[in-house]
């Protein structure tokens, strides 16, 4: 077991020095001392402490929680405000001192994640709170870090590649890289849960939740790339999550703002969805999250998947023999709230075969409810103990009982660094894939096409961006000898916009033009055509799903940049200006815009050239 954040174990004093006294340490050297006793294995150990928590801290070890502010204890007015007016708590050590939590979910709109060393102060202060607790259980705190377009932890940490991208590169040894990269990095700041990989096998194009943050569309070859990202995260002592069980590839409904229904027959499931949870189970994964979709093939009754025992018991315990954790995804999306009121949502998971109930909208209506159920005797507490004791192992096998700190040295030696980033940058180089090279146009040369106009969209950016998607375009170009300029035209550029975009073509050797999830009626067609038309040569770059190159035909080159963050950007413009050759393969198949029955581009299918 490694100490620390950098495979060390740090002094007393260091241990001392990363909270605000000693009663964490005196907590650390009571209680949790006591359960990590050699002398009796595990499970007794686990069970004989949960035989001593109050029926309150059994419900509370269920629940892992959102909570605002940048410290544990003195967090900013607004962030205590707005505890006040969600919790009915100010800071996130009142949130554990009430309601025990078991666990605490970082976001960056919670305002959780400033900077390194201040996530790494903020997991500590909020194992103190634990700590200081009569039993001094040490939480654990996750977060969504898939990289790619969901990235909750910004640079300057190492942003990698996500999964489509890592799909198209198709090395399993890159996979399991960025695990281990993004593993060790998320350790060092106290982070022992990541909701990652993605297991869902993309299926739908116009899958509006999932799209490029999964690896792709074929079954074994997402398997073998969830299996190698759970190795990478378990190298460092990461908890892993693979999701959303039982797959939620293959719908054109958004969970968070519908309730998606998959039509998949018993086989398909078997054939299409379950691959990756299978080879995620037989890679040792720490847990697994649920989706709130409906398959009725599997559960006739309408109930969501993280609602039904015939999925979460009948098929992922007891036909895939999973008994690692099981968490919700969040609470608060509406496909979970679609059938059910909030107060049992949280009941009838548990029943299911939930461990974790992640994000609830309303956490006292939620906690109350769970002790209730118990109280009446709809839930047995034997239930509840089969759960904390999964979430105690896991606890435990994490080694939280034995150093539930991390030291700001720590942080300096393992986030963000050098060696880090070069990583990132070599696997990326193996992702970019191009798709379309009429007469050669790529690579761009400097001599011939030296003035370049970058436009396109700017979706908000994801943490891995130091800025708009134009000007990092525009800035690779420039650092690589061009002369690039940048000009922003939105997802939905209008008439005037348009024209503004071809009056500035003028003059310019090649215009780059960044693409985000084109459809038949976006007016992104329109600009790309009008581009197209004033003769000079363009380059698409589709900056998320590798679809819209059927949507902007006629264009010089066409490349699939799979997300909009910088480290994905700039391996483009590397293929792009001959730095490098092209090595990524579509992950998914592109079918024809006129006809979606028939392919236009296979899985599998990249052009190269030699840089």
């Amino acid at each position: 077991m490694q100490y620390g954040s950098a495979g060390t174990r740090p002094s007393r004093r260091t241990l001392l020095a990363a909270t605000t006294g000693a009663t964490a340490a005196i907590a650390l050297a009571g209680t949790a001392r006591a359960a990590t006793d050699g002398t009796m294995d595990q499970d007794s150990r686990l069970r004989r402490l949960i035989s001593r928590m109050t029926l309150e801290e059994k419900v509370g070890q269920l629940f892992v929680m959102r909570v605002y502010g940048h410290s544990a204890t003195d967090p900013d007015q607004a962030d205590i405000d707005a505890n006040l007016s969600d919790i009915g708590v100010r800071t996130a050590a009142e949130l554990i001192a009430k309601y025990r939590v078991g666990g605490i979910i970082y976001f960056a709109w919670a305002h959780n994640i400033r900077e390194p060393h201040q996530v790494a102060a903020l997991s500590n202060g909020i194992q103190k709170a634990g700590l200081d607790q009569p039993r001094g259980l040490p939480l654990l705190i996750s977060t969504d870090q898939e990289h790619g377009m969901v990235a909750r932890v910004g640079k300057p940490a190492t942003l990698l590649p996500g999964a489509m991208a890592l799909g198209a590169g198709g090395s399993r040894s890159d996979a399991r890289s960025a695990a281990r990269i993004a593993g060790a990095e998320l350790r060092a700041l106290g982070i022992r849960q990541n909701y990652a990989p993605v297991a869902d096998v993309n299926m739908n194009p116009a899958n509006p939740v999932i799209g490029v943050r999964s690896f792709g569309a074929d079954p074994k070859a997402v398997a073998g790339l969830v299996a190698a990202q759970v190795k990478g995260y378990e190298s460092q002592d990461m908890a892993s999550t693979s999701k959303h069980f039982p797959g939620h590839g293959d719908t054109a409904t958004d969970s968070h703002f519908g309730f998606p229904i998959i039509q998949h027959d018993r086989e398909q499931w078997a054939a299409l969805d379950a691959p990756p949870f299978k080879a995620a189970i037989a890679a040792g994964i720490d847990s697994i999250m649920t989706a709130h979709i409906m398959v009725p093939a599997l559960d006739a009754s309408g109930d969501p998947a993280t609602l039904s025992h015939p999925i979460l018991t009948g098929i992922l315990r007891d036909e895939l023999g999973y008994d690692g954790v099981v968490v919700t995804d969040s609470l608060g999306m509406q496909g979970v709230r679609e059938k059910y009121g909030d107060d049992r949502v949280p009941v009838l998971a548990i029943k299911a075969g939930v461990d974790q109930l992640l994000d609830p909208p309303n956490l006292g209506l939620a906690w109350n409810a769970v002790l209730q159920a118990v109280k009446n005797g709809e839930l047995p507490e034997e239930r509840l103990d089969e759960s904390i004791l999964r979430i105690l192992r896991l606890k435990d096998r994490l080694g939280l009982f034995r150093q539930p700190y991390v030291t700001q040295s720590g942080v300096d030696r393992v986030v963000g660094t050098p060696e880090h980033l070069a990583a990132a940058d070599r696997i990326a180089a193996r992702t970019t894939t191009l798709l379309v090279n009429a007469a050669g146009l790529l690579p761009l040369s400097r001599h011939t096409h030296k003035n370049i106009l970058v436009v396109g969209a700017d979706p908000a950016s994801p943490s891995g961006t130091t800025g708009p998607p134009t000007g990092v375009l525009a800035g690779a170009f420039t650092e690589l000898g061009f002369a690039a300029t940048a000009l922003s035209t939105g997802t939905a550029p209008s008439q005037a916009v348009i024209d503004q975009v071809v009056a500035a073509v003028r003059g310019k050797d090649a215009v780059v033009v960044g693409t985000y999830n084109v459809t038949a009626t976006s007016s992104q067609r329109t600009l790309v055509g009008a581009l197209v038309a004033t003769g000079v040569p363009v380059v698409a770059v589709a900056i998320c799903n590798p679809y819209d190159v059927a949507h902007v035909p006629n264009v010089g080159a066409s490349l699939a940049a799979y997300c909009w963050t910088d480290v994905e950007l700039r391996a483009a413009v590397r293929v792009i200006a001959g730095q490098a050759s092209p090595q990524g393969r579509l992950p998914v198949p592109v079918v024809r815009a006129d006809d979606p029955t028939k392919e236009l581009y296979p899985i599998g299918y990249g052009l190269t050239y030699r840089a």
